[in-house]
């Protein structure tokens, strides 16, 4: 169940779930890129992570301690996400629609800058991590998604007295176990490039 071959097996009966989190990510970023009035909002959320980065950079190693939080955030949030979604799949849409918001609004700020800001945001500031990052986000988003539908059959099996489910249940929730080690090394590997080649890049 650990191998590489069957994580990678049953990542492909999720696709159906993996494209639909890739629709409301993208949807996400159309509506931060064209809707005026979620400026305050993400506005609010950009604030909270200068403030992080700023008690970082007055570390005593700013590097380490950045890797070590873009770790620790991004793995803690991918496994509650998918975890939580146990509830009947809100809360994975409503992840990837903020974070897809944040993503358009900013690409699209830096687009009226003009100049070679939008491929210096993307080319050197997004995609290094980002596509490693948002990769296991869809994932594990995907899987939430997946849960709360299994939930929401659990209701209906408890109404209709249908048999199987918790096995069902059980089967699912084994399954994560494997996809939770993926995610936390791919998120592992987005951490170090971004703390060290996206900054590096950055500063150039």
């Amino acid at each position: 169940m650990f191998t590489p071959t069957e994580i990678f097996r049953h990542l492909k009966t999720m696709r159906h779930y993996i494209a639909f989190s890739t629709i409301f990510l993208l949807a996400g970023m159309v509506v931060g890129a064209t809707n005026p009035d979620l400026d305050s909002f993400i506005q609010g959320q950009l604030n909270g992570l200068k403030t992080v980065a700023q008690n970082i950079d007055s570390s005593n190693h700013p590097t380490l301690f950045l890797m070590v939080f873009i770790f620790f955030n991004n793995v803690i949030k991918a496994i509650l996400v998918m975890y939580i979604g146990a509830i009947f799949g809100i809360v994975p849409i409503i992840f990837l629609a903020i974070n897809g918001m944040i993503l358009g609004y900013l690409v699209h700020k830096t687009a009226e800058q003009g100049g070679d800001a939008v491929v210096t945001i993307i080319f050197k500031g997004l995609l290094p991590h980002g596509i490693i990052e948002l990769a296991a986000i869809v994932i594990a988003c995907a899987y939430g998604m997946r849960f709360g539908k299994i939930m929401l059959q659990g209701i209906g099996a408890l109404l209709t007295r249908r048999t199987g489910w918790s096995q069902e249940l059980e089967r699912f929730v084994m399954r994560t176990l494997p996809v939770m080690v993926l995610l936390t090394v791919m998120l592992a590997l987005a951490a170090v490039i971004e703390s060290t080649v996206t900054v590096w890049l950055l500063g150039k």
